[in-house]
């Protein structure tokens, strides 16, 4: 590691925070923990981190109250850790802009592959990558993907989306008309393995990126869904 990344963990329960800062900092990252949502907030926006681990419930401000603030001012990756593993808990932590959802109890090795995964595709690399290689625009329909300005507009409109969105939607578009399983999507957007995934975080950045891009997001024209495949960008 050239350079040592900086990960914040964001959690009440002391002897959990230990754990994870004493084996993320083993790992070779440098850690800091915050015990409450309010000066985990501080920290996170006045701080440079390069991932945030946040748990949900927090005395004076939630994990969700941290990651929809945090997501006025930056793209950094964040990751919910939490007991709380009800689907509409999950979907709630994704559509309030996190990349990830761990639940308690959790494997620290599937942890830290998630941990690496999103630090890795938020450091540049694939930006970088993708950016050497990219062309013009894409225009499929009404939307403009422009991978020169990591932007997409429709009908002329920007479109607001999360750097997950972003990254999903033109991968897609790079591929348009191929259909992608939940698990191809997962190793090429997220950067995680069949065993590391959760195909469920593929259906939630769907259904978030459709309310964003669609007339009618219940009968989608652009993301549409191959049966018994996956996930495609049509150009009608």
């Amino acid at each position: 590691m050239d350079e040592k990344k900086k990960i914040l963990v964001v959690e009440d329960e002391k002897n959990i925070a230990t754990v994870l800062a004493y084996n993320i900092r083993k790992e070779g990252y440098d850690c800091d923990v915050a015990y409450d949502g309010e000066t985990g907030l501080a920290m996170a926006t006045e701080g440079e981190y390069d991932l945030l681990l946040l748990d949900i419930m927090l005395p004076k401000m939630t994990g969700f109250e941290i990651c929809d603030r945090v997501r006025l001012v930056s793209q950094v990756p964040i990751i919910f850790v939490t007991a709380r593993e009800e689907e509409k808990d999950r979907i709630l932590g994704l559509e309030t802009g996190a990349d990830d959802y761990v639940t308690k109890p959790f494997s620290f090795k599937e942890l830290m592959a998630r941990v690496r995964a999103n630090i890795r595709r938020s450091s540049g690399e694939v930006v970088k990558k993708r950016a050497e290689a990219a062309g013009g625009p894409i225009r499929i329909g009404e939307l403009v993907i422009d991978r020169e300005r990591y932007s997409v507009t429709k009908a002329g409109e920007l479109v607001e989306l999360s750097k997950k969105d972003y990254d999903l939607i033109l991968f897609l578009a790079e591929h348009v008309g191929t259909a992608f399983t939940r698990e191809e999507l997962l190793e090429a957007v997220w950067g995680y393995d069949d065993y590391y995934g959760d195909i469920r975080t593929v259906d939630v950045t769907v259904s978030r990126i459709r309310k964003k891009i669609e007339n009618d997001p219940a009968r989608p024209e652009y993301l549409l869904t191959k049966r018994g495949v996956g996930y495609l960008l049509f150009d009608r």
